[in-house]
């Protein structure tokens, strides 16, 4: 199983960008647990930051049929991504939302997430440790699912 580990705008500077709010944890650091819990879990986890949606759009077209979930932070994309949002959707893969903060709390101030509605799992506030529990989360749906169509039980929706 591949998972797609996709990061958004200003995602590479974790561990330096608003170390009070986000923490001191690199994305390089993120990668490497990301990793290893997928590696635990039978499962290989592919990587790409940008901070450009429409690199995201492009990465999402390219890979869509080589993942079996995706991951993502789309981080200040989060409630204007729509051509992101759609090409996530189209791949028919389950995706899960990672949101190192409380998005809906960010400075205070209320929040729309326009991937929520759409994601199999969604985790916020959870830190960096989100990543490895949506990759959990995703395999174990994943897995869940190959074996409810093998048995011919499946329902509709991830």
């Amino acid at each position: 199983m591949r998972i797609a580990v996709l990061h958004g705008p200003n995602l590479n500077l974790l561990g330096e960008r608003r170390p009070e709010k986000y923490g001191t944890t690199t994305l390089a650091e993120i990668t490497t647990d990301v990793d290893q819990t997928a590696a635990r879990w039978g499962a290989t986890a592919v990587h790409y930051q940008s901070n450009h949606e429409g690199a995201l759009v492009d990465w999402v077209h390219a890979h869509r049929d080589a993942v079996d979930a995706i991951v993502i932070n789309p981080a200040g994309l989060t409630p204007v991504a729509y051509s992101l949002l759609d090409a996530i959707r189209d791949t028919d893969r389950p995706f899960a939302v990672v949101h190192i903060s409380q998005w809906h709390a960010l400075d205070g101030k209320e929040r729309n997430d326009i991937f929520a509605p759409s994601a199999a799992v969604y985790l916020a506030g959870a830190g960096w440790h989100g990543y490895a529990l949506a990759v959990e989360a995703l395999v174990f749906k994943v897995q869940n699912r190959v074996a409810a169509e093998a048995s011919g039980n499946v329902a509709a929706g991830w």
